[in-house]
């Protein structure tokens, strides 16, 4: 399960309460350059409706930039691919307050996969815990080597 790209402000804005999985829709060339590690998720997030999941602002640039198709906009909105019980659990979740944010992108055999996770949003004092938090825990770890 190689690690196609990683969304390290995620972790930093939301605290995640809940992972999920969940496939996302693309074409050709765009899975070539998915799997070659041309995908960013910063700034991404997941919408959901009762027509389906979709992924917004994920950028996934061309595999051959000079061979692009025309008129190809890497941050084009993509289908999620998930079950509709998924789909309707994760509208119940989002309208009690919870954001929907894409943590990392792997591939599961041979496939291109997102990790969601649930969370809230932290306000600034919330981050400088985290902050403080983080850093002790290395102080600890840099201690019992």
């Amino acid at each position: 399960m190689p690690v196609l790209a990683l969304n390290k402000r995620a972790a930093f804005d939301y605290a995640i309460e809940e992972r999920l999985e969940a496939g996302i829709e693309l074409t050709g060339h765009e899975t070539k350059s998915a799997k070659m590690g041309h995908i960013d998720l910063s700034g991404a997030r997941a919408l959901v409706n009762p027509k389906g999941a979709y992924l917004v602002g994920a950028s996934i640039h061309s595999f051959q930039p000079n061979n692009a198709p025309k008129g190809y906009d890497p941050e084009r909105t993509r289908k999620l691919l998930m079950r509709r019980s998924e789909i309707d659990n994760l509208m119940g979740k989002t309208q009690s307050g919870l954001t929907i944010v894409p943590l990392k992108a792997y591939t599961a055999r041979a496939r291109v996969k997102i990790e969601l996770g649930l969370g809230k949003i932290r306000k600034k004092q919330d981050k400088r815990e985290y902050l403080k938090k983080r850093e002790a825990e290395r102080e600890i770890r840099k201690f019992r080597k």
